[in-house]
């Protein structure tokens, strides 16, 4: 239903560096050389009618998950880097997005509640902010001292979406879904307004940890992600497998129930449907006409026997790629035990069951290998990043880091198959990696081993292309600076961001 418009004035902003842990003087700040522009030919994804525009709108860039921006990234020349600490514990902020005014909208998660915040894209300083409630896995984690609980929680507004008309829409931790519109005040100051809030709690279980609910009986099942469907529907998706839309022009409510299985990652939506992988199988879904879930066609793949260090739970990590001219593909990867491997999909409803696999492809080294961040596509091309290893910031200190490695696989042209064009040896332990289109380079977060104990992070760019890195820029020390997952950004003006454990850094050329 449509909540009473109200407004939230921004607080006094809260700007400061995040500190540098000891060891960055020891460290190189800047290894390679600038790079040359070379855009790569392509199509961009069919632009989302109701999203903002490709590039700007979502963790994964856009309506597809292809992980592209349109915008060139830095090019290494003298990058300068900043940063803003959002709390004194906790802070990260994981998706941005961008207004028509090139202003970042973010969620940073901290202790006390996440935190909808409208920031400066060149000083990082605080416009506008709006408090979320709680998560349950905070509060869990702070009275059972299992902080693994929210390392490994996606809920309560990390994937949100930027709509056409630059609202954010979110699923906060009680099962709300809430369109939140920003503007100026008389004064000149910003400030937010919730537009609607549609109550999702009669179709899910909310019987949740909080502090006045410290040993619930019942089952708390929070909403995971949301994303439009090309009609405009609000779809959303829980962690325990339900799948739902919300009518915004009536507030009505629809869904059906995955049983025996789990959503934790976002989900992606083009034309010809909405695509969204469980621990268990991928699925095309549309909506009926009263607003139902109904699946077009369902695909099992190796979930194999366990979760692996590196991923969420036992499944695919990644959000679905929508890719390839005419609708023609989608790309997962599974769980495979020995060998994660990348499967591409043809998306087609009537393709027969025996010809939906396109190709079945291995990636990095036997027993070493899983990702739970998504693939970057475009063209017939895709990228996959290896996480294994990677659990939470205390992973990675004392200089350690993860086996690492990147690889990029092409569909061939006649969809016969996929083929590797290059392997790489970058280490980036978990972050969400981009493409920039228009100056042809990949972008990831990095850390290398270092004998020393110095825990120093990088903005790494490698050549889409060939695969060999271009240059690496120093962003920190410490785990203050270890990006937990959160993706890397490309925004309009051609400065790169990360969110990090403690907040946001901001990485531009600077000459």
């Amino acid at each position: 239903m449509s909540a009473t418009a109200l407004a939230f004035t921004a607080p006094a902003a809260f700007a400061d560096e995040i500190p540098l842990a000891p060891g960055h003087r020891l460290v190189d700040h800047y290894d390679g050389a600038p790079a040359t522009a070379l855009p790569v030919p392509g199509e961009p994804p069919a632009q989302h009618p109701h999203l903002a525009p490709n590039g700007r709108s979502g963790m994964h860039a856009d309506g597809a998950g292809s992980g592209t921006h349109p915008f060139p990234g830095p090019l290494g020349r003298d990058p300068k880097v900043s940063s803003e600490k959002i709390a004194a514990l906790g802070g990260e902020c994981a998706t941005v997005t961008f207004d028509a005014g090139g202003r970042i909208l973010t969620v940073c998660g901290t202790f006390s509640g996440f935190l909808l915040k409208l920031l400066d894209p060149r000083t990082l300083d605080t416009l506008a902010e709006y408090k979320l409630p709680q998560r349950s896995s905070t509060v869990e984690a702070i009275t059972r001292l299992d902080f693994e609980k929210i390392f490994k929680d996606t809920s309560g507004g990390a994937y949100f979406y930027l709509d056409n008309r630059d609202r954010v829409v979110l699923a906060d931790s009680r099962q709300h879904i809430l369109r939140i519109a920003h503007g100026q005040k008389p004064d000149g100051s910003w400030r937010f307004t919730v537009e609607d809030d549609w109550d999702l709690t009669s179709l899910v279980p909310h019987d949740c940890v909080s502090w006045t609910n410290l040993f619930p009986s019942g089952v708390c099942d929070p909403v995971t992600s949301v994303m439009p469907d090309w009609d405009g529907r609000v779809w959303w998706v829980t962690r325990l497998g339900r799948v739902g839309t919300v009518d915004p022009a009536t507030g009505a409510l629809r869904s059906v129930r995955l049983a025996g299985e789990e959503i934790q990652n976002s989900f992606s939506v083009a034309e010809d449907g909405v695509s969204i992988v469980s621990d268990h199988a991928l699925y095309s879904f549309r909506a009926d006409a009263d607003g139902t879930p109904r699946i077009q066609w369902r695909q099992t793949y190796d979930r194999g026997t366990g979760t692996k260090p590196g991923s969420v739970n036992q499944g695919s990590g990644t959000t679905p790629d929508l890719f390839g001219a005419g609708d023609a593909y989608v790309a997962i990867t599974d769980n495979a035990d020995d060998r994660m491997n990348v499967l591409v999909y043809r998306r087609g409803t009537d393709v027969p069951e025996a010809d939906r696999l396109v190709c079945e492809v291995p990636v990095f080294g036997s027993g070493a290998s899983t990702t739970d961040n998504s693939l970057i596509s475009w063209g017939n091309s895709l990228v996959v990043e290896n996480n294994y290893g990677y659990e939470n910031p205390t992973t990675l200190t004392f200089g350690r880091s993860v086996v690492g490695g990147a690889t990029r696989i092409d569909v061939r042209p006649d969809g016969s198959g996929c083929d590797t064009v290059w392997e790489s040896d970058v280490r980036s332990p978990s972050t969400v990696p981009k493409l920039s289109t228009a100056n042809g380079l990949l972008y990831f977060y990095e850390k290398q081993p270092n004998a020393f104990g110095i825990d120093a992070w990088y903005l790494t760019a490698v050549d889409f292309r060939t695969g060999k890195r271009v240059w690496k820029r120093f962003t920190g020390t410490g785990s203050a600076y270890d990006n937990n997952w959160a993706p890397i950004t490309i925004g309009p003006d051609g400065t790169a961001y990360v969110g990090v454990f403690n907040g946001i850094v901001a990485v531009r050329d600077g000459a």
